[in-house]
């Protein structure tokens, strides 16, 4: 049985307040408001006073322009991802549940005051129903269930390194616009690196400690030689879990004959642990 509102004839409520009753029977009060004919949930409080301080609080807030994101301070009862919600909405006249920010053809997404993230326009619809969480530097939405880190949404894998595998152009990591983002190394195992002027691709695979397979002239030739190490190291009894690399938009024939002619280090053939 969900919550259950207490009737407002029963008994009279401070502005913005609702009680509830939860499963034990113990009563919650929900603070909101309705701001240009949008009911907006403020949250749930233990007690009358504080759910009304809220109201009051965003009520200041939705009536004064001058209150900006820096007027935020941890002693105001509402949340800073609600604060953030309601600016948004007073300036730019559109709800955003998530602490979003809309600018012109980008949006701020604000973790704290001094934690904010740039985005393009494209990737509203999608952060505006996902919750960013942070834990060190790995930036994560919950989704179905799963963690799945942001820099999926940019091809990156989840074992890509920042700086070796992909770079911010700007220089600036906040900055989470595709046109800032350059991948390097989209495989796993296969980093670039330049030699007398030209590109080449040097193949690295762990067991224990590093092993150098190859070095390649092509990506795709270097994500190859990375599976076909894996798989020899399999053959000669090797227990750990290699992720494959997949390579789209490669027939299975081109994949096939890529796989066959590419040379692997006599490391790797003649593996002996």
């Amino acid at each position: 049985m969900s919550p259950k509102t207490i009737s407002q004839n029963s008994e009279k409520r401070l502005t913005g307040v609702h009680a509830s009753i939860k499963k034990d029977g113990s009563t919650f009060f929900r603070a909101s408001i309705t701001y240009q004919g949008k009911h907006i949930a403020l949250g749930n409080y233990k007690s009358e006073f504080v759910a009304h301080k809220a109201y009051l609080e965003a009520r200041k807030i939705l009536d004064n322009n001058d209150i900006t994101l820096s007027d935020y301070s941890h002693v105001l009862v509402l949340s800073f991802s609600k604060y953030v919600s309601l600016i948004n909405f007073r300036d730019n006249k559109f709800y955003i549940s998530t602490p979003i920010i809309l600018k012109k053809g980008y949006f701020l997404y604000y973790l704290s005051n001094r934690d904010v993230y740039t985005f393009d326009i494209d990737d509203l619809f999608y952060y505006s129903s996902h919750t960013i969480q942070k834990r060190g530097s790995h930036l994560f939405v919950a989704d179905y269930g799963s963690q799945i880190s942001i820099m999926t949404r940019y091809g990156i894998p989840p074992y890509a390194v920042a700086g070796r595998d992909y770079i911010f152009i700007n220089g600036d990591s906040t900055d989470l616009r595709y046109a800032n983002i350059q991948i390097i190394n989209r495989y796993r195992g296969v980093r670039l690196f330049t030699e007398k002027g030209f590109q080449k691709y040097k193949v690295i695979i762990h067991v224990k400690s590093n092993f150098v397979v190859g070095v390649y002239d092509s990506e795709i030739e270097a994500a190859i030689a990375y599976n076909k190490a894996a798989d020899l190291l399999i053959k000669q009894g090797i227990t750990k879990k290699f992720e494959p690399n997949y390579i789209e938009d490669l027939r299975p024939m081109d994949y096939a004959d890529i796989y066959t002619r590419i040379k692997i280090s006599p490391k790797i053939i003649n593996w002996k642990g």
